[in-house]
C-alpha cells in the first residue's frame, strides 16, 4: 500500500498533471492527516481549491499519527534537519509499512528502511 506525499496532492489539482489524477483514481492511496493540514493550510488556497481538495481527501484513507509516529519523527529531526512535515510523513510510512508517493524524494532518501516511488517518473 501506498502513502501520499502532500506535494503529489498538490499537483494533482493542476491541470497539466492528468496522469497522476488518473495514478490517485486507480491506486487510492492513503494520506498523512498530517498531509491535509499542509495542504489546506496554505494561506492562498481558493475556495475553489479548496473544494477540490475536500473531495480528493474524503476519496482517500486519511491516516492519523499515533504517539509511536511522535516518538519516530523525534528520531528522524535528531538524525537529520528536515520539516516537521516530513519527518512525520515518514514515520507515518515507516510506522504502517507503507511506501511513501512522493515528488521530492530527495527529502526522504536518507530515511532507512522507507520505500519510496514517484508517480510522475514511471512510466
Amino acid at each position: 500500500m501506498t502513502l501520499a506525499d502532500s506535494n503529489l496532492l498538490i499537483y494533482a489539482i493542476q491541470p497539466q498533471y492528468a496522469r497522476l489524477r488518473t495514478w490517485f483514481s486507480e491506486t487510492l492511496p492513503a494520506v498523512s492527516v498530517i498531509s491535509r493540514v499542509e495542504v489546506l493550510g496554505w494561506h492562498r488556497l481558493s475556495a475553489a481549491e479548496r473544494d477540490v481538495f475536500d473531495v480528493l481527501f474524503a476519496s482517500l484513507e486519511i491516516v492519523q499519527p499515533t504517539p509511536a509516529t511522535f516518538e519516530s519523527a523525534i528520531r528522524l529531526k535528531q538524525a537529520r534537519k528536515m520539516t516537521l512535515g516530513h519527518a512525520l510523513i515518514a514515520a507515518t510510512a515507516l510506522e504502517h509499512g507503507l511506501t511513501l508517493a512522493t515528488r521530492n524524494g530527495d527529502d526522504f532518501r536518507h530515511v532507512d528502511g522507507l520505500a519510496l516511488f514517484d508517480p510522475l517518473a514511471s512510466g
